[in-house]
């Protein structure tokens, strides 16, 4: 059985991962723990076979007020947690990072590839890479490091701009029908990924997303079909949208952001949800 420890006690990746899991009982024990404050030190991490690390600082904005926040939490703690990990003696330690450390890094397609570098443009960003540049220096045959680069990630009780798209969808009667691309993920396809990486035992870098890109103007209409609404999508509404490219939630909602599929397509198969049946899900 593996024994695996969970920080970020109420988060929402956290307790879906301890529900997902726990439909394997005899296969995997969990415990989450709060790592605010300091009483987290006392805890024996070697009674753990792997750490998930998922506690941080997102969806806030990356104001310089917060910017002490984010290193302190998103990087700081972070390499605090795995520093005892590795000296307590545990196997496996997996980290949530985020595809938000490629910034506006695309290649001639537009995508994020294999070969793109990172390069951050906040500190929400920079923070996270940060940290997974010293976690990955602790790596070694006894201390298997594993980054998660997760996109977006939604599901039932998410947070983010998801949430804020899915109240739109329920009340607009029309919609800017926007070719673009997003890579995105259901948090049942992550919580999967995450246990077959536990299984078999991973190490290196990540990129787990969605079989399906989506575009936003899809998406709205689904959400609003789940509710049995129809929502008319419309290009007439284009050449505004595209006049305010420049304006970051426009840029959020209507932008492209997606890794190539390829470098999601693994010999494990976790994507058990396809996307249409992830809003249902979400949805209610």
């Amino acid at each position: 059985m593996a024994r695996v420890l969970i920080t970020g006690q109420n988060s929402f990746v956290g307790t879906s991962l301890v529900s997902w899991l726990a439909n394997y009982p005899d296969r995997y024990s969990t415990h989450t723990i709060s790592v605010r404050g300091h009483a987290w030190k006392k805890e024996d991490f070697g009674r753990y076979d792997v750490v998930v690390h998922v506690a941080g600082i997102a969806h806030s904005t990356a104001s310089r007020n917060l910017e002490r926040a984010y290193y302190s939490v998103n990087r700081d703690l972070a390499i605090a947690v795995a520093e005892k990990a590795k000296a307590d003696g545990v196997r496996q330690f997996i980290f949530m990072s985020s595809i938000i450390v490629y910034g506006d890094s695309r290649n001639e397609d537009g995508l994020i590839d294999r070969d793109t570098v990172p390069t951050p443009k906040n500190v929400y960003g920079h923070s996270k890479l940060q940290a997974e540049e010293r976690i990955r220096l602790m790596g070694s045959d006894n201390f298997r490091v594993v980054i998660l680069r997760p996109p977006m990630i939604y599901g039932k009780g998410s947070r983010g701009n998801y949430p804020k798209l899915a109240k739109l969808a329920r009340f607009l009667p029309v919609f800017p029908d926007v070719d673009n691309a997003r890579s995105m993920l259901y948090i049942e396809n992550l919580c999967e990924f995450i246990r077959l990486i536990i299984d078999y035992e991973e190490r290196g870098v990540f990129f787990p997303q969605n079989k399906e890109y989506v575009r936003t103007s899809e998406m709205v209409r689904l959400i609003a079909k789940a509710h049995g609404k129809e929502i008319r999508l419309t290009k007439a509404i284009n050449p505004v949208i595209k006049l305010m490219r420049g304006i970051p939630v426009v840029n959020k909602v209507f932008g492209n952001l997606a890794y190539e599929q390829n470098m999601s397509d693994y010999d494990i198969e976790y994507r058990v949800v396809g996307f249409e049946s992830s809003i249902e899900r979400t949805e209610f």
